[in-house]
């Protein structure tokens, strides 16, 4: 989906730098230090607008956050939204990340979020899917014991192409689900702007998390 543009872009965004991370790879095995405390970090990799990382944050004060995203003119109103909120415990880069390890040392992290990513429906863009086995492989390395990967999606194909690369990498299913809002998990869900668009309109959300 083409996104608008945004008058005086770069300018609002370093306007709403304060939670920014400018240069995430220099901070690679120092997260905690950006923080300020040893409290375990979780990423959501595609944040778009923000809601659901800002309710994580808000919800979790004893855990830290952090939120990427590529598209400058979604993410502004992330930034935007942490200045408002005043919330120590996130920070957002902007970037399109591919190997976590440029930006994480082992362990670093104790859980990663997936939410409406990008289907890449034809089967030559497969390798582009942030659910293929490679990137699960690779987000596994910068996690430490215990750690997850939550994904969300309103698309059934790219749902049961994630289910598929689970099992091929042998890894066990926490929890899964067909209908997110309709089961045991809805109670702490924690919904995105796509995801409150979709539910409005009838659609089931899947739910998995590894």
């Amino acid at each position: 989906m083409r996104q608008r543009s945004v008058k005086n872009l770069g300018g609002r965004i370093e306007e709403n730098s304060r939670f920014r991370i400018k240069t995430p790879q220099d901070v690679k095995g120092s997260w905690s230090r950006v923080f300020g405390n040893e409290n375990p970090i979780y990423l959501e990799i595609g944040c778009g607008k923000g809601k659901f990382i800002l309710e994580k944050a808000i919800a979790n004060p004893d855990k830290n956050f952090i939120a990427v995203e590529g598209q400058q003119n979604v993410v502004l109103r992330a930034l935007e939204k942490a200045e408002e909120a005043e919330l120590n415990n996130l920070r957002i880069f902007i970037g399109f990340v591919n190997d976590l390890r440029d930006y994480f040392e082992e362990e670093e992290l104790a859980g990663i979020y997936l939410n409406f990513s990008d289907p890449w429906p034809k089967a030559r863009h497969e390798k582009r899917r942030l659910t293929n086995r490679d990137r699960l492989t690779n987000y596994f390395q910068v996690m430490g014991e215990g750690g997850f990967v939550e994904f969300k999606t309103d698309n059934e194909g790219l749902f049961e192409f994630t289910l598929s690369e689970i099992e091929a990498l042998e890894r066990p299913v926490l929890e899964l689900s067909h209908d997110l809002h309709q089961s045991c998990y809805a109670s702490k869900d924690c919904k995105t702007e796509y995801e409150e668009k979709f539910s409005s309109q009838g659609k089931k959300i899947h739910y998995v998390k590894i």
